[in-house]
């Protein structure tokens, strides 16, 4: 689905998704995890019954979208970077993708050449530095952006069809409290002290 490209995180995403992949169909009888609590005093059940309920709903999610995707001959790391081009505006550069994107430049460089293969995008040069490239989309590009989107709105509005907007409102909510908390837990210490982010780290020197 389109999101933020800074919420999509597409290799993370990549890496996330081979994991989540490896999660149980099943999810464990409470007897079995109450079993657990009683050997593992902070264990808190109904966190890991959540969190087991995430990891699962999430992988058949991610098996739902690949197939969608994939109806385009696409794969959601490169209909992510179609979307950042198509609002781009005048295009941009191979590492302003990575960094909108949220991904190394060697995982960009690999989408491009994939995009690039099968003429959705082209390189120009760089109008004041010509060292630089700048990547647009070509005709081919935007057909295939301007036939795909009213089905893939179509599917995404679909997927989220159970919830009434009041739900989707408070799970959009409750999934920025999750992303927050992971993101604090990402930078903390051994010791369980946090580190500053480095995205958000004061440069300001005294």
């Amino acid at each position: 689905m389109w999101l933020s490209p800074q919420i999509s995180q597409t290799a993370s995403l990549a890496n996330s998704k081979a994991i989540a992949l490896l999660t149980i169909r099943d999810l464990p009888k409470y007897e079995a995890l109450l079993e657990l609590a009683r050997q593992y005093p902070d264990l808190n059940i109904q966190a890991v019954e959540t969190c087991l309920m995430f990891l699962r709903t999430a992988t058949d999610v991610y098996q739902v979208m690949d197939a969608h995707y994939a109806e385009h001959h696409l794969s959601m790391g490169k209909f992510m970077l179609l979307m950042l081009l198509r609002c781009s505006g005048d295009g941009l550069t191979p590492s302003e993708c990575a960094d909108r994107a949220g991904v190394t430049r060697g995982t960009i460089t690999g989408l491009l050449k994939g995009l690039e293969r099968a003429e959705l995008i082209e390189r120009l040069p760089h109008t004041s530095d010509r060292r630089r490239t700048i990547v647009r989309l070509t005709k081919q590009g935007w057909a295939l952006l301007d036939n795909m989107l009213p089905q893939h709105f179509q599917f995404v509005t679909n997927l989220y069809s159970g919830l009434t907007q009041a739900e989707q409102q408070e799970f959009f909510s409750l999934l920025t409290k999750l992303m927050d908390n992971t993101r604090r837990i990402e930078h903390q210490t051994p010791d369980g002290y946090s580190c500053p982010d480095p995205k958000s780290a004061d440069n300001t020197t005294n």
